[in-house]
C-alpha cells in the first residue's frame, strides 16, 4: 500500500546524484556494539532463548542417535563383509565432532584478515574484481542522471512487510505516454504514515533535498534524496533513548525518550517554507513543532514550542481550552506562515497565531473524526476539512470566534464520497480546483467556485483505497495518486473535457529552477 505521497520541486534535486559510502568496518562493529540489531527481541528474549535451548538439546539427541546407529553398523561390518565401508562413516561423524556442531566459535571474526577477507570499501579496492571501469557504470550513471524538467515523486509503501520510499522520475513527454519509473528506493524499518519535502540545509550551503518520514514509532525520520543506496537516516527527530539490558531476568527494561520526542505514533507533518518549521502530530495527544536548523535567529518574531497535548507560544502555560486531543492532520497557512491549523479525532479544528502569543486561539467543531484538511493557497482566509463521514466542510477564518461556546458555521457542506475522504489537494495554480481520495476507491475533482461546490470529474485509478492524492507545483495538473494497492498512479486531469473547458488557462507548467 502507499500511506503518503510528496513531490520533489524541479531543480531541487542533484543531476547526479551521489551514492552512498558503505559503512566501514569500525562503523559497522559499534551498530553491533549498540545493540541495535537485537533490539526489537528483547521483551521475548528469555523466552526465545529457552526455545533454542530446547531446540538444541533435541538436536544433540538426534546426533547422538545417530553415532550410535553409525557405531551399530560399524560393528556388525566386521561379520558381514558387505557393509565394511560403514567403518570409515563411523569415522567421517566423528571428525565432524556432530555434538559440538551448534556451538560457535567466539574467536571468529566478522572482517577477517588473509584468504577470508571479503570486505571492500569499494569495488576499485576488490583486487577479485575486474573490468572495473565497464561500459555499464556509464550507463547506470545514465539511468540515474536527473534532467532538469524530470519530476520527482517520493511514495511511502509498505509491501509484504518491507517499508520503502520509493523515489519515481516522471520524464516529460509530448504525447499522452509519459515514462515514469523508480529511480531508487530506500528501505526504512519501520511502516510509515506521513511525508513531508523539506528544503532544510542539513548539510550545508542555502538548500537541501530531503523527505520527513513519520511512522508507527516516535521519531521521525529524515533522509537525504540526493543520496543512493542509503543505510540510514542523515537525522532522526526524537525517538527512544539506547535501551539498557535487563538486570534482572523476568524484569523489563522501561521505554525512555529523548527530550521532545512524541511518544506514539507519528500521523502528521507539514514543512512551513518561510520559517523552516517542521511541524509534527502524533496518536498520543502530542503536537510537536521541531526546529532542524537554527534559521530563525533574526528572522521571525515569534516562536512556537512543543508542550505536551498543546500548541502554545514561548513562555505560556496551556488551559484546558488549549488541550488538543488525538490530532490527526496539520497544516500551514500558506499566506501567513505564523498560523498553525490542527484537526483532531475529537471533532474538532483549532487555529493559533504565533503573532498573537496571549491568545487563546479559536475553534470549529465538526461532526465526525477529522481526516485531512488543507488551506486554500489562492486565499488567506480560507481551509477545508474531509471527514471519516464522507462530507468536507470549507470555513472563512473571519466568521471565527474565540468563544468556545459559540459555533462557527461552515461557509459550505459537501457529501463527497461514501466513505471517509482519507486525502485532499488543492490544485496550486487554478482557483477553487479541490482533488479528494477516499476509501470508496474514488477520486473526485471539485469546483468550489462561491462556496458552491460542483463535482466536475471523477475516477477510478484501480489504486483500491485511496489514502494520498497529491497536485503537482511544478505541472499543476498532474495528480499523483496512491492507495492500498502499492501501485503510484498520475492522472493528469487536463485530459478531462471539463476540467480543460473550464481551468484550462491554468495550466501552464512551472520553469525549473536550477539546483544550489
Amino acid at each position: 500500500m502507499i500511506s503518503a505521497i510528496s513531490w520533489v520541486p524541479r531543480g531541487a534535486s542533484k543531476a547526479a546524484p551521489e551514492m552512498a559510502e558503505p559503512p566501514s568496518k569500525e562503523e559497522i562493529e559499534e551498530i553491533l556494539k549498540s545493540g541495535v540489531m537485537e533490539r526489537s527481541g528483547d521483551s521475548d528474549g528469555e523466552e526465545e532463548d529457552e526455545n533454542m535451548d530446547v531446540v538444541a538439546s533435541e538436536k544433540a539427541d538426534e546426533v547422538s542417535t545417530a553415532l550410535f546407529a553409525a557405531d551399530a553398523l560399524g560393528r556388525s561390518s566386521k561379520v558381514t563383509k558387505v557393509g565394511s565401508g560403514f567403518e570409515d562413516i563411523t569415522d567421517g561423524l566423528r571428525e565432524l565432532d556432530m555434538d559440538n556442531y551448534d556451538e560457535e566459535d567466539e574467536d571468529v571474526e566478522l572482517f577477517s584478515t588473509g584468504l577470508g577477507d571479503l570486505y571492500y570499501p569499494s569495488n576499485d579496492m576488490d583486487p577479485y574484481l575486474k573490468d572495473k571501469d565497464d561500459d555499464d557504470d556509464s550507463e547506470e550513471l545514465e539511468d540515474l542522471s536527473i534532467k532538469p524538467m524530470d519530476s520527482l515523486i517520493v511514495c511511502a509503501r509498505t509491501d509484504d512487510e518491507v517499508n520503502l520510499l520509493e523515489v519515481y522520475l516522471l520524464e516529460p513527454s509530448d504525447n499522452d505516454e509519459s515514462n515514469m519509473y523508480v529511480h531508487h528506493e530506500v528501505v526504512i524499518s519501520e511502516f510509515p504514515l506521513c511525508t513531508a519535502w523539506l528544503d532544510c540545509p542539513l548539510k550545508g550551503g542555502d538548500k537541501g533535498n530531503f523527505v520527513a518520514v513519520g511512522s508507527m514509532e516516535p521519531a521521525i525520520e529524515i533522509w537525504d534524496l540526493d543520496i543512493i543506496d542509503a543505510v540510514e537516516p542523515c537525522l532522526v527527530l526524537g525517538g527512544q533513548e539506547e535501551l539498557k539490558k535487563k538486570k534482572k531476568k523476568g524484569k523489563k527494561a522501561s521505554i525512555k525518550y529523548k527530550e521532545g520526542s512524541h511518544t506514539d505514533s507519528v500521523l502528521g507533518l507539514a514543512w512551513n517554507k518561510e520559517f523552516r518549521l517542521l511541524k509534527t502530530v502524533t496518536f498520543s495527544l502530542v503536537l510537536g513543532i521541531y526546529l532542524p536548523v537554527q534559521v530563525l535567529i533574526g528572522k521571525s518574531k515569534f516562536g512556537m514550542l512543543q508542550l505536551e497535548n498543546a500548541i502554545l507560544p514561548w513562555n505560556t502555560i496551556p488551559t484546558r481550552q488549549e488541550i488538543i486531543s488525538s490530532v490527526q492532520a496539520v497544516a500551514w497557512n500558506h499566506h501567513a506562515p505564523q498560523v498553525l491549523l490542527s484537526g483532531s479525532f475529537d471533532h474538532s479544528v483549532v487555529m493559533k497565531d504565533g503573532r498573537i502569543p496571549s491568545h487563546s486561539g479559536y475553534r470549529w467543531s465538526v461532526t465526525a473524526d477529522v481526516e485531512s484538511l488543507a488551506w486554500d493557497p489562492h486565499s488567506e482566509h480560507s481551509f477545508v476539512v474531509s471527514l471519516e463521514d464522507g462530507t468536507i466542510r470549507g470555513f472563512d477564518i473571519r466568521a471565527a470566534t474565540s468563544n468556545s461556546a459559540s459555533e462557527s458555521r461552515p461557509s459550505f457542506t459537501l457529501h463527497a464520497h461514501d466513505k471517509a475522504v482519507s486525502t485532499i489537494s488543492y490544485n496550486p495554480s487554478a482557483p477553487n480546483l479541490l482533488a479528494t481520495g477516499s476509501t470508496d476507491k474514488m477520486v473526485k475533482l471539485w469546483d468550489l467556485s462561491n462556496n458552491q461546490p460542483s463535482c466536475i470529474a471523477s475516477r477510478n485509478p484501480k489504486a483500491g483505497a485511496v489514502f494520498s492524492v497529491s497536485f503537482s507545483e511544478d505541472c499543476p495538473f498532474l495528480l499523483a495518486i496512491g492507495g492500498s494497492k502499492g501501485r503510484l498512479e498520475v492522472w493528469d486531469t487536463l485530459s478531462d473535457a471539463a476540467v480543460s473547458r473550464r481551468f484550462g488557462n491554468h495550466g501552464k507548467p512551472k520553469a525549473a529552477k536550477p539546483a544550489s
